[in-house]
């Protein structure tokens, strides 16, 4: 859960971004993780993985109709990368000139950052053949743009926990994940953010943003978490939405969606559409974040009364529960599914899951829906709650997506498959209806909607991480990167190696 982020910092258009996954099969290889050490995707252990994820970023603290739209440079064209599971991902151009990240998109947490002239972090993704992808390191003397964030500055000040000893230094941040010894740290620098307009002109609408310059990442940052850098899509006012609605570039609003094929969407300055539902956020002072209540909970048109909180976290992969929500429907989910559940054979199972259930090729499993009624009465349908998982010896079975919670209740990224979601801040609700993801497409290249975006688990990759930023003297050119629109060059990249492999 990468969304709520124990961070401090020492010292009206609509944006387009491609999004992809993260932690599957592909990442083994470009770490260079061999099966052996790294669990096939399907399997108890990859899913016992993946749970743990999650439980490691819960060290965070919890914390206008006459505009142009406005997209990123690099297209916003967005696909699911297994290798990085269920954590989305977004191409970003920054600096002059200009190079691109692949960055994590994080609702829980505020801050941008980058990696930058950096003593740790991630340099490029190694392939089981040994061919590395390169990724782009943010050198602040390599950006005629770039700007350090002072001290003295009013940007610095607004920041918690502000340690800084002189007004002429720059603003030192750090962003620590405790239980996990994951952590980014550096200062605060400013930098062009490259958006275009998003119609038949597509003319240029740089935009000066403020971000980390992450000098040294540790943990799960260095192990494919967020190789790239992280952005933050939080309420505070280091947050990029924050940023370009201040600016008065977008409504103060954002959506992502999630299709269920892996296609993916997040539009900077999105209000919604008609016919959407909708609820109210909980805000809290100290630190907002997209909180909203669930009054009645159906299960196979079950109806239980029962009301709580829950974050929308697109950092977390699966969805969190307290009681008495989360026995309310596994249990009542138990008693309508018409299949055996499965019972472990091994005492020492790594199934992260309670409630699986077994898979009979005879016999179509029938699967009870399961509602979740929002506060204001509208209606929130999960599409899929189930994910397979592959048991050596045993065969295949589905689980009931779904982690009994001893802190805060999250809805994950699995609840959210197949909604466009939209995080109104103008309104404070959250918004969300169905939809494939190609509907809100903005992107004038064409879509092969016959050929799945999921990358093929043939694939493994690997983050490597090197201690000297000079040593990659095969950086991904910065021009030509930009110019053949790098989101859709990475993945042909990525494509490419898959089939040879």
């Amino acid at each position: 859960m990468l969304g709520l982020a124990s961070w401090s910092c020492y010292g009206l258009g609509t944006f387009g971004f491609n999004i992809h996954h993260r932690f599957s099969d592909p990442v083994k290889g470009i770490m260079g993780i061999h099966d052996h050490e790294f669990p096939h995707k399907g399997t108890p252990q990859y899913y016992a993985v993946m749970i743990q994820r999650d439980r490691i970023f819960r060290g965070r603290r919890l914390a206008a109709d006459h505009h142009h739209l406005l997209t990123f440079a690099a297209g916003n064209r967005t696909y699911q990368i297994d290798a990085f599971g269920y954590l989305h991902f977004a191409n970003v151009s920054v600096g002059t000139p200009p190079l691109w990240f692949l960055v994590a998109l994080d609702t829980g947490s505020d801050l941008f950052w980058l990696p930058c002239n950096c003593t740790s972090c991630v340099h490029g993704l190694k392939t089981e053949s040994g061919e590395v992808i390169p990724l782009n390191i943010y050198d602040l003397d390599g950006s005629s743009t770039s700007k350090n964030v002072l001290c003295g500055s009013s940007t610095c000040e607004q920041i918690q926990d502000s340690q800084c000893r002189s007004t002429s230094n720059s603003c030192p941040y750090q962003v620590n994940y405790l239980s996990a010894n994951t952590s980014s740290n550096g200062f605060l620098v400013e930098d062009v953010l490259h958006l275009i307009t998003d119609d038949d002109q597509t003319k240029a609408s740089d935009t000066r943003i403020t971000f980390g310059c992450g000098k040294a990442q540790t943990g799960a940052f260095l192990k494919g978490a967020a190789p790239n850098g992280l952005l933050g899509l939080g309420m505070e006012s280091l947050s990029v939405p924050s940023i370009l609605s201040k600016e008065g570039l977008t409504s103060n609003s954002f959506s992502m969606c999630f299709g269920s094929d892996g296609f993916g969407r997040i539009t900077l300055g999105d209000s919604g559409s008609s016919g959407q539902g909708k609820t109210p956020f909980n805000l809290r002072a100290s630190h907002p974040t997209y909180n909203i209540t669930i009054t009645q909970i159906i299960v196979g048109g079950d109806a239980s009364d029962i009301e709580f909180h829950a974050i929308f976290d697109s950092g977390t992969s699966y969805t969190y529960l307290n009681d008495p929500a989360y026995t309310g429907i596994a249990e009542n989910f138990n008693s309508l599914i018409e299949a055996k559940r499965y019972s472990s054979q091994s005492s020492d199972s790594d199934l992260p899951f309670e409630y699986c259930y077994e898979i009979s090729s005879n016999q179509p499993l029938q699967v009870p829906f399961l509602n979740l009624t929002m506060k204001g009465g509208d209606d929130y349908y999960v599409t899929d709650p189930l994910v397979p998982i592959s048991i050596e010896n045993e065969g295949d079975f589905l689980c009931l997506a779904i982690q009994k919670s001893d802190s805060v209740n999250i809805i994950g990224q699995n609840f959210m498959t197949g909604y466009h979601i939209v995080f109104d801040r103008d309104n404070m609700n959250l918004g969300w209806k169905k939809s494939n993801c190609y509907d809100v497409l903005s992107d004038s290249s064409p879509i092969n909607r016959s050929h799945s975006p999921a990358v093929s688990p043939a694939m493994a990759v690997n983050p490597v991480s090197t201690p000297n930023p000079s040593s990659n003297p095969e950086r991904v050119s910065p021009n030509s990167s930009f110019r053949m629109k790098p989101s859709l060059a990475f993945m042909i990249a990525l494509f490419s190696l898959i089939a040879i492999y």
